[in-house]
């Protein structure tokens, strides 16, 4: 026995040190049923959850396998998930982020998966992914051939797409005490190169298009000072040989996604 603790036995009466005893092992315990807690702080503040939400065919698997520096698997890129997919992203000094990528189908698992990021464990931000009409069409269940669908009528989805989207935001940023962050992310630019300006002022905030009073409806439901919003090029596929876009701008888009994440999240 050391002797600090046989001068603590003779100081103190036995019901004094039955009680230290008590409120030592009181204070182990609160910081061990604490210390779960805290770690998932510190993970959620070093690794933020960002849900990747948008219609199915629009690159939400290929942007964040991009942004997580994975490669992408075109098989599975043409056919799509119909589950949630999880990717990493590690950076510099212990920060990255997690990303959800919510199924585009309208089935069952993208409705769970929809109330897993917006409910059950409700994610730091989010990108949702648009594609200016450029989606690639997929085939309905037990069909066969080529699926088509013209660029008007895949804006009409991306709108339909949106107004359910758009409702959980609202709902989201409205419980949340800290306000939230959406990065709309115009994929695909690698298709109209000429044209990228053109497409982020219609997503944008303001605009006067049909999908950007969709967003000024969710500033007004959300709170605009609790929702903030950027509108932000990007592509998954150019910089290569076939694609018009070129591949130092490819990654510049990509590259200034990943900065702003950084920055929304604390992180830069």
């Amino acid at each position: 026995m050391s002797q600090t603790s046989s001068r603590i036995r003779t100081i103190l009466p036995t019901s004094s040190r039955t009680a230290l005893g008590a409120t030592v092992a009181t204070g182990l315990l609160t910081a061990l049923a604490q210390a779960p807690e805290r770690l998932s702080r510190l993970l959620r503040d070093r690794y933020p959850m960002v849900a990747v939400t948008g219609m199915t065919g629009v690159g939400k698997s290929q942007l964040v396998d991009r942004l997580s520096r994975r490669s992408t698997d075109d098989a599975a890129a043409e056919v799509g998930s119909a589950t949630m997919e999880r990717r990493t992203r590690k950076g510099a000094k212990l920060h990255g982020f997690r990303f959800l990528v919510v199924p585009g189908d309208n089935a069952a698992t993208r409705l769970a998966a929809l109330d897993e990021v917006f409910h059950d464990e409700p994610v730091d931000g989010l990108i949702h992914v648009v594609a200016n009409g450029y989606a690639t069409p997929r085939r309905a269940g037990g069909t066969s051939g080529v699926a088509t669908s013209t660029r008007e009528e895949q804006l009409v989805a991306e709108l339909e797409d949106w107004t359910i989207t758009s409702h959980r935001i609202a709902s989201l940023a409205v419980r949340r005490s800290k306000p939230i962050w959406l990065i709309i992310a115009v994929t695909k630019t690698d298709l109209y190169p000429d044209d990228v300006d053109e497409a982020v002022h219609y997503y944008s905030p303001g605009s006067g298009t049909p999908f950007g009073d969709k967003v000024d409806a969710l500033r007004a439901l959300a709170g605009g000072a609790k929702l903030s919003i950027d509108v932000l090029p990007v592509s998954s596929q150019g910089g290569d040989r076939k694609s018009p876009l070129p591949e130092k701008r490819a990654g510049a888009m990509v590259d200034a996604l990943a900065t702003r994440l950084g920055q929304l999240s604390g992180h830069a």
